[in-house]
């Protein structure tokens, strides 16, 4: 089976990460154009079902896969690598089974009692096959992430953004004559369409590359796999726990969000459009650079098992400070971009720029959210999870607290949301870069923190430079274009002149090695 570098299996999830977040943004402008804001907001408030049900479908397994696998391959233990996938399969069977019966006898009451709004029923109802086919797809993926080996996870999501454009853009326009509602369960129908497409294909990759035979004795294995079992739990429980109050966090929001907003005195519908253009329009504009911070998490999880598992501390620091550096340096142009030309960008892609307002508060505080991805992935492979569990406890208290004295205040409103969700990021943290220097005396130094204050200094000044030259040109969109690549262009340059990417590191890569 064909193994990564660290950094090469980043580039392959990153490379993949970027085109299925541009896919993802197409699905989002078919979506947002075909059923407007109202319809967005049905959508967006069924989501946080989905993702609760699937957190406690997979109890936290695909981390400790990965990690466990990592650790097995590393040592040459194909039989203990059999114990780890033949039993994650078989708890996989058995919780999918629980929650998508569970899913599909609360979806009423959620729609009408937590919900406020009983149209969010359609959406709830379509999604629920997606509980399966995303839980037995990340076996599969915990299972190529341990083998280090990123390409089938990587084609497998691209796949999945492509079927479910196609079929959302159909469906919709099937069932948006029945009422918006129904639009919006079209929109989830597509999501599970696209799931089922990304299974089959990892399945054929798993049988093609796996190099233990799971069907061989499957139910023998798992017999005597209960020190495996025990080995995974340790890992997969408190992530379960972090996993499960992110999820109910998200669960929870738009709820707390609808009472709150009622209370302050919004209507229903404005709320849910009020909502809709936050968690729909800017929230996804935000997550934008996460597609790399999330490719670094995932590569950096198993390299940094394997190096401790070595009890090779000193170069851990240097892997997370190498992917702090790198999640930053993604992050930064995002932000100041976004800061800078928020309403030309939500003009070109929703033909509205009502989300600017908010974008333009939660961007700078994203700078953190993007750091936060690799430390967490840190406190698992260090075997540290129960940290990271602890710190989104806290995180979310404070983000509930926050947002219900801040959006039941006519004063606030939606903008409470904005405070809470920013002051959560940033508490979170600082929470793990605190766990760490504890723990390992990780900390980041002086001249990193200079490089990046330095980046955002010299891009967000060059980002209000231009668009001051070109303020009366930014509603066509070919300027725009044009700016957002010359930025990027000096972005780069600027990147290396402050050795926030460093030329051992591009070394690494082997089409670097070709070019130069």
């Amino acid at each position: 089976m064909a193994k990564q570098t660290f950094l090469q299996g980043t580039l392959i999830l990153i490379i993949a990460g970027m085109i299925t977040r541009l896919l993802g943004f197409v699905n989002r402008i078919v979506i947002a154009r075909l059923i407007g804001e109202e319809g967005v907001g049905l959508y967006m408030m069924a989501l946080p079902s989905l993702f609760l049900m699937i957190t406690l479908t997979q109890i936290g397994l695909p981390v400790a896969i990965s990690k466990r696998v990592a650790e097995a391959n590393a040592v040459g233990d194909h039989k203990k690598i059999k114990q780890i996938v033949s039993i994650s399969f078989f708890i996989i069977a058995c919780t999918s089974a629980i929650f998508t019966i569970l899913m599909l006898i609360l979806a009423p009451i959620i729609a009408k009692f937590l919900m406020t709004d009983i149209r969010t029923l359609y959406p709830l109802i379509a999604v629920t096959p997606s509980i399966s086919i995303i839980a037995v797809s990340s076996v599969i993926k915990g299972y190529f992430q341990g083998m280090q080996n990123m390409k089938p996870q990587s084609a497998a999501i691209v796949i999945e953004q492509v079927v479910r454009i196609v079929f959302v853009y159909f469906i919709i326009k099937l069932l948006l004559p029945y009422g918006i509602e129904f639009a919006a369960m079209g929109a989830m129908l597509g999501v599970c369409i696209g799931e089922i497409a990304s299974l089959f294909y990892l399945l054929y990759q798993f049988k093609k590359q796996k190099t233990v035979k799971v069907r061989k004795r499957f139910f023998h294995e798992i017999k005597r796999s209960r020190e495996t079992l025990r080995q995974l739990y340790s890992i997969a429980l408190p992530n379960t726990g972090s996993r499960i109050i992110s999820s109910i966090s998200q669960f929870i929001e738009p709820i707390l969000v609808a009472q709150s907003l009622r209370m302050a005195g919004v209507a229903p519908n404005e709320a849910t459009k009020q909502y809709g253009e936050l968690t729909g329009y800017a929230m996804p504009l935000l997550f934008l650079p996460t597609f790399i911070t999330n490719s670094l998490s995932i590569a950096l999880l198993p390299s940094i098992s394997e190096l401790d598992a070595k009890g090779d501390r000193t170069l851990v620091s240097k892997r997370i400070r190498q992917a702090v550096r790198i999640s930053f340096a993604s992050g930064a142009l995002a932000t100041v971009i976004l800061t800078f030309f928020s309403v030309p960008i939500l003009n070109f892609m929703y033909g509205t720029a009502n989300a600017s307002k908010y974008i333009v508060v939660l961007a700078p505080c994203f700078l953190f959210l993007y750091i936060q991805s690799p430390l967490q992935a840190t406190l698992f492979a260090l075997d540290l999870a129960k940290y990271a569990m602890r710190n989104s406890l806290i995180g979310s208290v404070v983000k509930f607290v926050v947002l219900f004295l801040f959006a039941s205040n006519p004063n606030f409103g939606i903008f409470g949301v904005v405070i809470a969700i920013s002051t959560s990021v940033i508490l979170i943290t600082f929470l793990h870069l605190q766990v760490l220097y504890k723990e390992i005396g990780f900390s980041l130094f002086s001249t990193d923190l200079t490089r990046m204050a330095l980046l955002l200094v010299i891009t967000g000044t060059l980002s209000y430079i231009a668009k001051r030259m070109v303020l009366e040109l930014l509603d066509h969109p070919f300027i725009l274009i044009a700016v957002f690549i010359v930025l990027t262009i000096v972005y780069i340059f600027t990147l290396l002149a402050l050795k926030m990417i460093r030329k051992d590191e591009l070394k690494q890569l082997p089409w670097f090695n070709k070019m130069f």
